[in-house]
């Protein structure tokens, strides 16, 4: 048993590729204190200073991790569905003030004046279905949207706050399907997946057969940790690390927005008390720092960038509950501006 548990941590380890050595204390460190089963890319000034999978994507069968695994990233999704709003935009199909019951006839009536930017910046007052809808079933669109309709109204008053929001997301969602005349699945493919080459990217939904080398979820423990949604815009897409760098590159490259929406979608906006909010357009944004984390039974991601110097870090994990998703970041940013 030593023997083949010598030769599975080597096996492992060639997959483990940091150009620093900072770097590859600090993921050595995660992985044997169990903190971390996945992959990470950190590219730093464009150049790759840390590309690793560590770890199993099944541990039953002790499959091995690689780098074109994919993981449910869950609310790194956002990045994706708020990029897709502002193709829309750019196309003159909608605009950022529009209201959304202009697209979606079936609002409640509370919801009528709610506008599309502040469905993307999480100022809607929408309430949160998360952690309040819960089902048997996997959970859909039309089932929060159900539960939308059951709610007495805004939680408050529509651009006074900043509230996080999926329920916002999931509106965002079918609003890209109403304008489109596409599902959100093929349009996110048609105009995102598919011109990056984001080859292992896909959205997973009720019809999805997901292909043999994903990720499985897992606890802590790591036992089996199976999530139960299954709504699309506030979550939903598998992707790899190397993938999201991609969409990090079209993005700062104008490949996918021109250089307007590109400035649009990291400014904050300023709430009705005169206070500015630090979420854009699928974003946080902090001191020229555009950041999402994403999170969901088994699953934790994070992509943080720098929109200064083309400084990027992408973690993704399938046991989601043993990643101290924010310690992680902060170790690794800590790491990169000792070398600056």
């Amino acid at each position: 048993m030593i023997r083949i548990s010598v030769i599975l941590s080597c096996v492992l380890f060639i997959l483990f590729s940091c150009n620093k050595k900072s770097e590859k204390d600090i993921l050595i460190n995660f992985y044997k204190k169990g903190k971390f089963n996945g992959t990470v890319l950190i590219v730093e000034k464009g150049k790759i200073i840390c590309d690793t999978a560590l770890g199993y994507k099944n541990f039953e069968d002790k499959k091995l991790m690689t780098k074109d695994t994919p993981f449910c990233i869950a609310s790194v999704t956002k990045p994706f569905t708020a990029t897709t709003i502002m193709l829309l935009q750019q196309e003159h199909k909608l605009s950022f003030d529009d209201k959304a019951s202009q697209y979606l006839m079936d609002l409640p009536e509370y919801a009528q004046n709610i506008s599309i930017r502040q469905l993307l910046n999480h100022t809607s007052g929408l309430k949160d279905y998360e952690n309040v809808l819960i089902s048997d079933n996997r959970i859909t669109n039309e089932d929060v949207l159900a539960f939308l309709k059951k709610q007495p109204g805004l939680t408050f008053p529509s651009g006074s706050q900043f509230e996080y929001c999926n329920s916002g997301y999931i509106i965002l969602g079918q609003i890209i399907e109403a304008v489109s005349g596409e599902s959100y699945k093929d349009f996110i493919q048609n105009r995102i997946f598919a011109p990056l080459n984001m080859q292992h990217s896909f959205v997973f939904d009720a019809q999805t057969v997901p292909p043999s080398d994903i990720a499985k979820a897992y606890d802590i423990d790591k036992k089996p940790d199976d999530y139960f949604l299954l709504t699309l815009g506030d979550g939903g897409i598998y992707s790899t690390t190397w993938d999201l760098y991609k969409f990090d590159q079209a993005l700062r490259k104008h490949q996918l927005l021109n250089k307007e929406n590109t400035k649009i979608m990291y400014e904050l906006p300023v709430l009705k008390n005169g206070k500015t909010s630090d979420y854009a357009f699928g974003w946080y944004i902090s001191d020229d720092t555009a950041m999402h984390t994403g999170g969901i039974n088994g699953f934790r991601s994070i992509i943080w960038r720098d929109l200064s110097d083309n400084t990027c870090i992408i973690a993704l994990t399938n046991q989601g509950d043993a990643f101290p998703v924010y310690q992680f970041l902060e170790t690794e940013k800590k790491s990169i501006q000792k070398r600056k």
